[in-house]
């Protein structure tokens, strides 16, 4: 036994040794794909707990507003005076506020056209190059004209671009609330598609306009535990960090015009007509139908009349952190009554003729869907109604009230890309009222927190609005040609939004893409449903930093997952795994080739040596030693006497004898770390998925190796065979290897 007991030792220091003389012995960092994300995190404190939740100390501030504006058509322009009552629940005192001043976007002096270069294009359309080069510049920036105390007292303050610092003569101490009153007014522009966020359109044929108005108003900063003063000036891509508060607004407006707008209407009766209010009644108890308030019919009349007498709409809004609002008098007005776990809310559209029949027969019933479905994922909808307005090329949102694209040709026909591409808006952008307008992230900061988290969730909503919606972000072949891209146009999710260069596949298609794969691969659903919606609930109302949102989908599952957010979230790593080589074995009961090396190197012969099994390569000289024909246990008496020994004759009947052994190595020539899923055929047609999790890398980020015993040929391995990994080159996927065509070469040819 000693001397059988020192050659198998001798055996096991000869291998220690020979893979030791080929270790480097220069050092490196930790650059594991598994390490954890302790240096990319901030260190868990009073305010933010480990798990992801807000801390026994969490704060945040609150701005309540009470606003009269009014509209000046005429003249397309706005004039408003507000109140702001302000309360610092932080434990700091604050020497001076800082509010945000968005108009000034377009002042004269704005940075924003200054910070994109510029070059010669092929061609222009005219009135594109009139507004680039030739026309004077517009000036829509705010005009600042009282800054006071509610007792009629000057504040100090000064403007900064699109920031407004109020310096205090008394420090704003913990707990202590402060009034002040600001007046201003600004010009109204016309909206330019793709670029502004609120504006007008004019509508040549009826010699009218609509209005959406948003960042109205002066807006206080937000001031937390993080940022401090977030106020990192607006340069058109990075959107809002915003407070909390409670909002009583007063609108003045010519009186043929429709409005809606954020809150509670609380004039009803003296701004609709009787038969709207009686249409509105039937509303409220129309759960499968739109009810009309105002008819295509009657918006047409309304066009007609042009109003110069006004009346003001009264709104009331708590627990919201933005205000915004549109009217015309060429609005159409239709709402239904939805049951969002059984609270009644309204479900409401407005639109001019020009967005029929599409708005008609789809808006509202997307509203609805978004509704049930976000409510479903996420927490029950906590407001009374939501708004889809129809406007021009654009999308944006706000809460209860959310502008969209989506229009017909003049003669009514549309194809099934705009149908779509208006249903996918309007879900986008009402399902916002959740991600950031309830759940309240630092927009200006992480944008992918609130665009990236809304477009998972509007694709789950439109496959449940129509199966096989035929949805742009989220399905995961769609992200490919981005992720294999040029390097050069991409930067990580986990950047500042002004910051990013293809701002749609970045912060919204990746990470919605991200969520979909560690729903459906990696989490499975119930796991991630749970995980997703604890997040929700503990961050509703609140400020969550993306660390919250990692750490509480981690604590809520019970999975170490900072592998997945370092690869997708903080890299710009692609997938790319594949089948590097396949060999097959078979079990011999004599030495193979490489053990009779290594007896020969050690003086030994098989008689030292304890009965062992060996593996025979099937294109080695050593395959004469095993007949093919014969399961493992039927080529090694060894094996066979072993198992007869130590299992009983019930247990054998369990046991599996196959036929050969496989080893299959996986390589991994993209960076990003998924996992290894493959599909097995064998020559009878049958085929198995074995699911490798992604720690299969943990310990060679390059390649892996599985064996897998069989008792049939395998003819076919296939990694990822259901494509759903974001795998950027399919063409090393399949052994034996077969001719394909990538995802991206299939884009690059459609295009």
């Amino acid at each position: 036994m000693k001397k059988t007991f020192l050659a198998i030792l001798s055996l096991s220091m000869f291998h220690t040794w020979a893979q030791q003389d080929t270790i480097s012995h220069k050092g490196h960092i930790n650059q594991n794909k598994f390490r954890q994300l302790y240096q990319e995190f901030a260190t868990p404190n009073v305010y933010r707990t480990a798990s992801g939740a807000p801390g026994h100390e969490y704060y945040q501030q609150q701005a309540d507003y009470k606003i009269k504006v009014q509209l000046d058509e005429a003249n397309d322009k706005l004039t408003g005076t507000e109140t702001i009552t302000y309360t610092n629940n932080s434990p700091d005192n604050l020497e001076f506020l800082w509010l945000q001043l968005d108009q000034n976007k377009r002042a004269k002096d704005s940075d924003t056209p200054l910070i994109e270069g510029d070059k010669i294009d092929t061609y222009y359309r005219p009135s594109s190059f009139v507004s680039k080069y030739l026309a004077p510049k517009f000036d829509g920036g705010f005009n600042i004209t009282k800054v006071e105390s509610t007792n009629g007292n000057p504040l100090n303050y000064t403007i900064n671009k699109t920031m407004m610092r109020i310096d205090l003569k008394q420090p704003l101490a913990p707990n202590k609330k402060l009034s002040f009153n600001i007046d201003w007014w600004y010009k109204i522009n016309e909206q330019i598609p793709g670029d502004d966020r609120s504006g007008y359109e004019y509508f040549k044929e009826d010699d009218n306009k609509s209005y959406i108005i948003a960042q109205f108003y002066p807006r206080m900063c937000v001031y937390n535990d993080v940022e401090g003063w977030q106020n990192t000036p607006f340069l058109g891509d990075g959107e809002f960090a915003l407070n909390f508060g409670n909002y009583d607004v007063e609108i003045t407006t010519p009186k043929d015009h429709i409005l809606e707008a954020t809150g509670k209407l609380q004039n009803r009766k003296e701004v609709f007509t009787k038969t709207q209010l009686e249409r509105y009644q039937k509303a409220t108890e129309s759960y499968t139908k739109p009810v009309l308030i105002v008819t295509q019919e009657e918006a047409i009349e309304n066009e007609k009349t042009k109003e110069t007498a006004t009346k003001t709409w009264k709104f009331k809004a708590q627990n919201v952190r933005d205000f915004a609002f549109a009217t015309s008098r060429k609005f159409i007005y239709d709402m239904m009554a939805v049951d969002v776990q059984g609270k009644n809310v309204m479900a409401v559209s407005i639109y001019p003729k020009e967005g029929n029949p599409l708005w008609e027969e789809y808006s509202t019933k997307a509203v609805k869907q978004t509704l049930q479905t976000y409510s479903d994922m996420t927490f029950q909808y906590p407001y009374h109604k939501a708004v889809s307005v129809h406007f021009r090329q654009i999308g944006m949102e706000y809460p209860m009230i959310c502008w969209n694209f989506g229009r017909p040709k003049p003669d009514g026909t549309y194809s099934d890309r705009v149908r779509n591409g208006m249903i996918g808006v309007i879900i986008h952008e009402v399902g916002h009222n959740f991600f950031p307008m309830i759940v309240n992230s630092d927009e200006r900061q992480w944008g992918w927190m609130d665009e990236g988290l809304n477009s998972f969730l509007e694709y789950l909503a439109e496959q449940e609005f129509e199966e096989g919606f035929p949805s742009r972000r989220g399905p995961v072949e769609n992200i490919i040609p981005y992720m294999s891209g040029d390097q050069n146009e991409i930067v990580p999710i986990m950047s500042m939004a002004d910051n990013v260069i293809q701002l749609g596949n970045n912060a919204y298609g990746k990470p919605a893409t991200a969520l979909n794969i560690l729903r459906e691969t990696i989490m499975g659903q119930e796991l991630f449903d749970h995980a997703f919606r604890t997040y929700s609930n503990r961050w509703k109302f609140k400020h969550p930093t993306p660390e919250d949102f990692f750490r509480t989908m981690e604590d809520a599952s019970g999975m170490d997952l900072d592998w997945f957010w370092r690869g997708w979230f903080y890299t710009t790593d692609a997938v790319d795994i594949g089948v590097k080589e396949v060999n097959k074995f078979f079990i011999s009961q004599k030495p193979n080739k490489e053990m009779r090396a290594i007896l020969q190197e050690r003086n030994l012969s098989e008689k030292d040596i304890i009965p062992l099994v060996y593996p025979v390569k099937e294109d080695s000289e050593d395959v004469t030693l095993v007949d093919a024909s014969k399961t493992i246990s039927e080529n090694s008496t060894t094996l066979r006497n072993f198992i007869f020994d130590h299992f009983t004759e019930e247990e054998r009947k369990e046991i599996k004898d196959p036929k050969y052994f496989y080893e299959v190595i996986f390589n991994k020539p993209g960076g990003l770390v998924m996992p290894l899923i493959v599909k097995f055929t064998y020559e009878d047609g049958t085929s198995e998925t074995l699911r490798y999790p992604a720690q299969v890398w943990r310990k060679n980020d390059q390649e892996v190796s599985k064996i897998i015993p069989a008792s049939k040929k395998i003819t076919k391995i296939e990694v990822d065979p259901n494509k759903e990994t974001a795998d950027i080159n399919i063409s090393n996927n399949t052994w034996p290897k077969e001719a394909v065509v990538s995802k991206f070469d299939q884009f690059k040819q459609q295009q």
